[in-house]
């Protein structure tokens, strides 16, 4: 990683940017989140950053999250410690906490140590993808013009 200051990805001046709105069938939540963990990491580290919860209590399913969170033995609650550190070999891990998130109506950010493309995901249901460079965009659309990613 470099030693440069990384930023919120959106808080970058003239960071290019990707909007895919949440699918309509959870299942589908499901593919995306896993799509998202296979497809930015390029088997590198990646930090999960929790920033929005308590939005849609309703939806929020805080006893999953913490059986999940306790399963690699963190007991902490989510407001002490709402980054998830994910080593490269973790993708299903770290598909299964976005999914999670974004299901419980979360937002936060997907920060990859690669730094090609870098998410928001939103508790209004979408995801932004963020990169520096234009063409780093090009798996996000052509996941998304295939249907990969519709939110049908």
């Amino acid at each position: 990683m470099s030693d440069r200051q990384r930023q919120k990805p959106d808080a970058e001046p003239n960071t290019h940017t990707q909007r895919v709105a949440y699918p309509c069938e959870p299942h589908r939540v499901f593919f995306l989140a896993g799509w998202i963990a296979a497809s930015l990491t390029y088997r590198r580290p990646v930090l999960l950053w929790i920033t929005e919860w308590g939005i849609w209590a309703s939806s929020e399913n805080w006893h999953l999250y913490y059986k999940l969170r306790q399963s690699y033995g963190d007991h902490r609650l989510l407001h002490e410690a709402p980054g998830h550190l994910f080593l490269e070999h973790e993708a299903e891990d770290l598909g299964s906490f976005l999914q999670v998130a974004m299901l419980n109506g979360w937002g936060g950010y997907v920060l990859t140590e690669a730094d090609y493309v870098n998410a928001f995901f939103s508790h209004d249901e979408y995801v932004d993808f963020f990169a520096e460079l234009e063409e780093n965009l090009a798996g996000v659309r052509k996941a998304l013009v295939s249907g990969q990613l519709a939110a049908e």
